[in-house]
């Protein structure tokens, strides 16, 4: 039963950063921007949160520090893609190159520190629940509000007329913009909305899910949000459920290194990527007899 509790347990937290940086990701390719660049912003929102939290000793900070620096990397992807048309792909790998390296440099002095990481009160009376109490409702905020988020961000996208826009305007903006419509605006919005989200997933890593800081910490979850978006066929709904079942593989191979199951660790660390590779493949399969028929 403890096993069971655990598993759940850390399955929605390792989750919640993946949630963040999909939601962020799909709003941005909704208005027909690709950014490769996720998995940059997480480290650039993961060291700058860290660094802001230990010297202030206010969490709350590092997560809003965290936020305008996904932004503010998010708007020089958005300046070379949609002012200068540079190619998407190229200026994304090197949006991740340029976290990756930046995030290492200035986060040197904060390597192996750790902090009092956010707090998990839960929800009184249910998180006493036998069984499930502790593993669904003894959780920090974000583990709900990244719930909340999916929610309005389906909302936005089928119920309003901004995610009308957005959404005409990624599918034809050539279409979009002989409407009068603001197709650039729209997309510097959207592309900022992608950064913030990354930086606040990272800041997710450091503060919460684990309060430390080393170099490249997000491990290629930038990479797996990426694919959440596809594998969800960019519906929020199904992003959720997406983010779950990786956090859930994350979960189960953390948990058997801790046991001491006698499979090598490289095999039992690669298995949330070998999980997006499979999924990708099926979800690609499965677009292609669309296509065919």
């Amino acid at each position: 039963m403890t096993i069971f509790t655990n598993v759940i347990a850390d399955t929605l937290r390792a989750a919640t950063p993946l949630i963040f940086a999909g939601l962020g990701e799909l709003i941005a390719e909704k208005s027909g921007i690709l950014n490769l660049g996720v998995e940059g912003m997480m480290l650039i929102g993961a060291v700058s949160a860290f660094m802001v939290t230990s010297n202030t000793d206010n969490i709350y900070l590092g997560f809003v520090i965290a936020l305008f620096a996904g932004m503010l990397i998010a708007l020089i992807h958005a300046i070379l893609t949609i002012t200068i048309n540079a190619n998407q792909i190229a200026t994304g790998l090197a949006i991740t190159i340029f976290g990756s390296g930046l995030s290492g440099f200035i986060g040197t002095e904060y390597v192996g520190k750790t902090i009092t990481g956010l707090q998990r009160p839960g929800i009184p009376f249910l998180n006493t629940i036998p069984l499930i109490g502790e593993a669904f409702f003894q959780q920090d905020i974000l583990v709900y509000f990244a719930i909340i988020l999916t929610i309005l961000v389906g909302w936005f996208l089928q119920k309003t007329r901004a995610g009308l826009v957005l959404r005409s305007i990624g599918e034809s903006p050539e279409s979009a913009n002989a409407l009068g419509l603001s197709v650039k605006r729209m997309q510097y919005l959207a592309v900022l909305f992608g950064g913030a989200m990354a930086g606040f997933a990272g800041a997710y890593l450091s503060l919460a899910y684990t309060p430390l800081w080393a170099e490249n910490m997000t491990a290629g979850r930038g990479w797996i949000a990426i694919a959440l978006v596809v594998f969800a066929n960019w519906q929020p709904k199904r992003l959720l459920l997406g983010a779950y079942l990786f956090g859930g593989i994350n979960a189960i191979q953390l948990i058997l290194q801790g046991l001491g199951v006698d499979i090598s660790p490289y095999l039992l660390s690669s298995l949330p990527y070998l999980a997006t590779i499979i999924v990708l493949v099926l979800t690609s399969q499965k677009q292609t007899r669309i296509f065919l028929k």
